[in-house]
């Protein structure tokens, strides 16, 4: 398909062998964009545009010095939209292919995947404690000391940032996808394998400045997390999903210190 044709191309997606499928994981009739012209061809030069931005957004996020209670909102949305123009500049009338409508069947697919990651992240992390040292969150052990309006605030802003950080790994797994599959001509098996970790790994290390640069707790517990994240994006092919999915796994974990504090208040 060239990439004048595919850019008018309406049709669902060009199937996909049963043999290049993860049937077990993946629903049928549908696929990932881009990576084979559907429904739109992103160049190499193109993804490395989207990719720039996406990068520039992150920076934004931790330099920014918006980061109060509410002004807080401006950056998320920042780092959020800064990636969807990006990608609205590159392949339009595509760009929308990320998404999918959020039926009810995909909530609960975002509510299952969300729940299996915190089991994962719990386990992981109690598997990092015992070999090594780890740092905490400082977002989560200062969320008690807010006040209501300010605690809403909190859990809105993670809510946008989230969204924001799902752009940074399923951006980066897609054109990885068109990396390994269109110029590297890997099967798609392959290609989206490696595609799936290699992305993990990124996200895991742009989270080293958040744990103080523990690379081991990253790796484990951050990259095995968007492992399970990433699956909830290659099941249903919407990145609603794996945010829903990312967004209930990090207010389990905003929430945790509450749980805490009142333990220790009934202890004392």
């Amino acid at each position: 398909m060239s990439p004048r044709a595919s850019r008018h191309a309406a049709a669902p997606p060009p199937p996909v062998a049963p043999a290049d499928r993860f049937k077990r994981l993946e629903l049928p009739d549908d696929d990932f964009p881009y990576y084979q012209g559907w429904p739109v061809w992103i160049s190499g030069r193109q993804w490395a545009l989207v990719l720039v931005v996406l990068a520039a957004a992150f920076g934004f996020l931790l330099v920014s010095p918006l980061n109060g209670d509410y002004s807080i909102f401006i950056t998320a949305f920042v780092f959020s939209l800064a990636p969807l123009v990006a990608l609205y500049a590159v392949a339009h009338p595509g760009w929308t292919a990320i998404f999918r409508r959020l039926t009810w069947r995909h909530i609960m697919w975002g509510v299952a995947f969300g729940l299996i990651n915190v089991v994962v992240s719990w386990i992981l992390g109690g598997i990092v404690t015992v070999i090594a040292e780890t740092s905490a969150n400082a977002a989560t052990q200062s969320i008690t000391e807010k006040a209501a309006p300010e605690i809403v605030a909190k859990y809105a802003s993670v809510a946008v940032q989230l969204f924001g950080e799902e752009l940074l790994t399923i951006l980066p797994l897609l054109a990885l996808m068109y990396l390994f599959s269109a110029k590297m001509k890997w099967s798609r098996k392959k290609a989206l394998v490696w595609a799936w970790i290699i992305s993990a790994i990124i996200f895991a290390l742009v989270h080293l400045p958040t744990y103080d640069w523990n690379i081991i707790q990253c790796l484990v517990v951050i990259g095995g997390a968007r492992l399970i994240l990433s699956l909830a994006y290659i099941k249903t092919k919407n990145i609603w999903v794996s945010t829903i999915a990312h967004i209930l796994n990090d207010w389990v974990l905003l929430t945790l210190p509450f749980f805490s504090v009142a333990v220790n208040n009934s202890l004392t």
